[in-house]
């Protein structure tokens, strides 16, 4: 009798943050599916090791090399593609605004101009951002799918490019991707750039004597929707198991927030909480901030049965424990 053929997932991006907790997730929960991931020789494997390699395989090339991305396709025939692989740091993107545009709109083209090419028939999640929606207004809380775009960062730019030509793939060609705005999601292995996990990194230190007991911040009064990450990559698998190709879903947790309200929930679990200063580096403010990101997520729950499970709460423990062991 022969044994039924398993399920292909190819995860570009794989080494990073959403990537490596997408694998753990399907590795938990599916082990029928093979995993795929796409990366580059100079990839960081920091996250993923602490993974057998033998669970999964990488494959060598280049978001920017479409040759490489075709014969990777004709190699593989994914039946799911997760397109995580993004330039995704906000700040870094005023001071790299081509390199931002190249990877994540140029990338993002070659990936699906690839999939054309082979012929092969996957349903593929294309990462968008909550980015796209930008400074949005009072009456427009809760955000819904069909608000409009007011980019607010080249990063922010580059996700609604992205997000348009997965749409106009769908129209023209048929290609089956499936578009996400997720919010705000953090975690173990987040990067240390973003507020959450520079703000548990500058704790952990504090705590070992290594920095003075100052946390440097940007603006703390901006206004946040927080998810766990491992809520995220399992909304991940339903999406491409549930949802319809040629759609966009708003995902996000269930707890909203100042981003300074988030700090004291994070120092209520170190003994430097009342001993270190706050205060504010320049350098951390953005040249045009988005301070309202509360999401919509009634049509996503509604379609796939998802919620978010994991309290904020264990989400920021488990980050400042996650850098407790890496400082």
């Amino acid at each position: 009798m022969k044994r039924p053929k398993k399920r292909r997932a190819l995860i570009t991006g794989i080494t990073g943050f959403v990537g490596s907790h997408l694998v753990d997730y399907i590795l938990a929960n599916h082990p029928e599916v093979e995993i795929y991931g796409l990366v580059r020789w100079r990839s960081p494997m920091d996250n993923l090791m602490h993974i057998s390699p033998d669970r999964y395989k990488l494959l060598y090339g280049d978001l920017m090399d479409l040759g490489s991305l075709t014969r990777m396709m004709g190699e593989v025939s994914p039946e799911i593609i997760f397109h995580l692989a993004a330039q995704s740091y906000v700040q870094i993107s005023f001071d790299t605004p081509i390199d931002t545009l190249q990877t994540n709109v140029i990338g993002t083209t070659n990936l699906l101009e690839a999939i054309r090419l082979s012929k092969i028939d996957p349903v593929i999640h294309i990462c968008s951002s909550s980015e796209v929606y930008g400074q949005v207004r009072e009456g427009e809380v809760p955000i819904k799918e069909a608000n409009p775009f007011r980019p607010a960062s080249p990063y922010a730019v580059s996700k609604v490019a992205e997000d348009m030509i997965a749409f106009q793939y769908w129209l023209s060609y048929g290609i089956k991707n499936i578009r996400t705005r997720m919010f705000t999601h953090t975690g173990p292995r987040r990067g240390e750039v973003f507020a959450e996990s520079a703000f548990a990194k500058q704790i952990a230190l504090i705590e070992k004597g290594k920095q003075e007991p100052v946390i440097w911040v940007g603006n703390l009064d901006s206004v946040r929707t927080f998810s766990d990450v491992r809520d995220a990559v399992k909304a991940y698998w339903l999406l491409v198991n549930k949802c319809s190709p040629g759609e966009v879903y708003n995902i996000g947790g269930n707890r909203t927030m100042k981003i300074g309200e988030m700090l004291d929930l994070l120092l209520d679990f170190s003994p430097i909480k009342g001993k270190a200063k706050i205060k504010v580096d320049p350098k951390l403010l953005r040249l045009s901030d988005v301070t309202l990101q509360i999401p919509d997520c009634s049509k996503f729950k509604a379609e796939t049965g998802w919620e978010a499970e994991i309290p904020l709460e264990k989400t920021l423990e488990d980050t400042l424990n996650y850098w407790r062991k890496r400082v």
